[in-house]
């Protein structure tokens, strides 16, 4: 949050930051939990992004080897060693996207509205997340 007020204050006048800070309560572009909720947001142009998805995205970029020529390419102990981090990559991301489900229902968001956002059935969805 501080970041966000620092990044804002470089761009506007402090009383527009103010007026901003009444006007509208800041949320995560990816996950959409509050400042309240997580320990940093980070700020952009119409965009932020919490600490905990800046974690996400960091576990996901150790998964892939900085420069990347194909599966085929990855020695035998190389692809074995990564397997635990994208495993961990793909349960951070689930539990992401669970909360993000979760909230949805706690706002009474229809499952059905919720299997079009995410391309599925309401049915699927339901099943999915339920």
């Amino acid at each position: 949050m501080i970041i966000v007020k620092m990044f804002l204050t470089n761009m506007r006048s402090p009383e527009m930051v103010s007026k901003i800070f009444q006007r509208k309560s800041l949320s995560c572009s990816f996950c959409a939990k509050t400042s309240a909720q997580v320990a940093k947001l980070l700020g952009g142009p119409k965009v932020h992004i919490c600490d905990q998805c800046v974690g996400v995205c960091n576990r996901v970029l150790e998964a892939v080897p900085e420069s990347f020529a194909g599966w085929e390419s990855v020695s035998d102990a190389d692809l074995l060693a990564g397997l635990r981090v994208a495993d961990g990559t793909l349960d951070a991301v689930r539990a992401v996207l669970q909360d993000q489900i979760d909230e949805a229902r706690g706002r009474r968001i229809s499952w059905q509205k919720i299997g079009d956002a995410l391309g599925v059935s309401r049915q699927a969805a339901w099943e999915r997340f339920s």
